[in-house]
């Protein structure tokens, strides 16, 4: 199944939306651009296929292989199989495999970055980024991978010795979302190989040609067959290659990062079989800034924050709390910020800062937001409008109140909603009203304020005067309705294993 490369004319995107015309093409040495699935070490292809698309311009780029549940099934048989044989490696053979794949991702860190520009839309600079935070995590989990260390606890008795061995859980499945097509798969699979699991990934139907490329990688590091397989599927088929992957017995453990209301689904489905989950769901993050921040690295943090992949991340801001003190001044100088440093674009174009949304459902979803806030009595200074196809101006509204609906539910696009409040203990309130609590951020000089307030945000990942706060060494997760479990830093290896309590009696000492 060859791969469709396209070269094609469309306008330039700008907030304007100017006249002159560019060619934009996804090229990409052929080994790197697969599209089939990868099941034990081969590339496999389905009855069918189906598109990926270009967001910024609704253009098909490749056709990929569209899996369905018997192949799903024969990747986790083949995960099963793996695990025998990968469960034995020591810790220092898979942290060498680990690391021959992390300088395969380096070393190819522009093409991967062009697959993930044009199947999701990223500028080619956070792409970049993305590539390198992706790295990162088969570097760290490499390093991990030869710390994973049990116990031996003194045992009450003098005839026995008591041993806590952690072993590996098994097959894992591995279901990412289309934000972050690489970097959300290293950050699991990192963690799972360095146990000594063995894992079936299926990715986002938006961006599949991310998952394949690493497949291709994984491949020429050296990772045995078995150890990771690919699963790519359409919208039509995920359902069921889903409900596989998430109700086999074989399967041992589920890693998903995607919505709450998914989420929930696939809690559900892993019940039956009692299978250890670890979940990474919704978010929506609060921005607060007090009097006492300093106003300019509020802006700052708030345009890292909530503008990078156009508001598509799970820990972006989404509602912005400004104290009445420094609300006008915030206001004035975020607006001024997003005239100067955001320009909408072509994802692959050097001077975009702001791609596309992901598709014209998400760009609808933001539009209404906009529309159910105006309705309500707030007032767009910035933006307000969708430009062309599921690009949507980046927009600051004012005047924004608590029950509006962009300070309800989470936007997943280019939206600032700015709430006035007057007390820290308001701020806090609404702030902890949510549901769900991955990230919220806050800035203040006042050391006090930022011991009480970091303690008292509901929420797994907090920034102090920081808008970006994703690293591998960090434990990233939420809690209340945002997820189970961490990911990265020394705890994410955790989640992929058991451990063992082995009691050895009868000794003559």
């Amino acid at each position: 199944m060859a791969a469709v490369v396209t070269s094609h004319v469309f306008p330039r995107l700008t907030t304007a939306f100017g006249a002159s015309r560019r060619h934009f093409s996804l090229d990409v040495k052929a080994p790197l651009l697969r599209t089939c699935g990868y099941v034990h070490g081969r590339w496999v292809s389905a009855p069918s296929d189906f598109p990926v698309l270009d967001p910024a311009t609704g253009l098909e780029i490749a056709r990929v292989s569209d899996c369905g549940p018997d192949d799903a099934k024969r990747a986790v048989d083949a995960a099963y199989a793996a695990f025998h044989e990968w469960k034995q490696y020591t810790a220092k053979e898979r942290s060498v495999l680990l690391r021959k794949w992390f300088d395969l991702l380096t070393l190819n860190k522009e093409e991967l970055a062009r697959i993930i520009t044009f199947e999701s839309g990223k500028p080619l600079k956070e792409a970049l980024g993305e590539i390198a935070y992706a790295a990162s995590f088969l570097e760290w989990f490499s390093e991990e991978a030869r710390r994973i260390y049990g116990d031996v606890v003194a045992s009450p008795m003098k005839d026995r010795r008591i041993l806590l061995l952690k072993q590996p859980v098994g097959v894992t499945s591995i279901i990412t979302p289309w934000n972050f097509p690489s970097a959300m798969i290293t950050r699991k699979v990192g963690a799972a190989l360095a146990a000594g699991c063995t894992t079936v990934v299926k990715p986002a139907e938006d961006t599949p040609l991310s998952a394949l490329a690493l497949a291709e990688l994984a491949e020429q590091a050296g990772i045995p067959a078995g150890v990771f397989n690919v699963v790519p599927c359409s919208r039509k088929m995920a359902a069921s290659v889903g409900q596989v992957l998430c109700t086999d017995p074989l399967v041992a453990k589920i890693s998903f990062t995607g919505s709450t209301a998914t989420g929930k689904m696939l809690l559900k489905m892993a019940a039956d079989t009692v299978k250890r989950v670890s979940m990474e769901l919704g978010g929506h993050a609060p921005f607060i800034v007090f009097d006492s921040a300093d106003v300019d690295r509020a802006v700052e943090g708030a345009m890292a924050s909530k503008f990078r992949n156009s508001g598509q991340t799970c820990v972006c801001s989404n509602r912005f709390l400004v104290q009445s003190g420094v609300y006008e001044r915030f206001v004035a100088k975020l607006g001024a910020a997003m005239d100067a440093q955001l320009h909408v674009g072509h994802g692959s174009e050097a001077e975009t800062t702001q791609g596309p949304l992901i598709n014209a459902r998400a760009a609808d979803k933001v539009v209404q937001q906009i529309s159910d806030a105006v309705s309500h009595g707030a007032k767009v200074l910035r933006g307000g409008q969708r430009l062309h196809g599921s690009f949507v101006a980046p927009t600051l509204l004012v005047d924004v109140t608590a029950d509006m609906l962009c300070a309800r539910e989470e936007t997943f696009g280019p939206l600032v909603p700015v709430i006035r409040f007057d007390r820290e203990e308001e701020a806090l309130a609404l702030a902890n009203a949510a549901k769900v609590g991955l990230a919220g951020y806050f800035y203040s000089q006042d050391v006090s304020q930022i011991w009480r307030v970091s303690e008292a945000l509901e929420v797994g990942l907090v920034g102090v005067n920081e808008g970006l706060l994703s690293t591998a060494e960090g434990a990233f997760g939420g809690v209340k309705e945002s997820g189970i479990g961490r990911e990265g830093s020394k705890y994410g290896v955790d989640e992929y294993l058991e451990v063992k309590y082995v009691c050895m009696g009868g000794l003559r000492l």
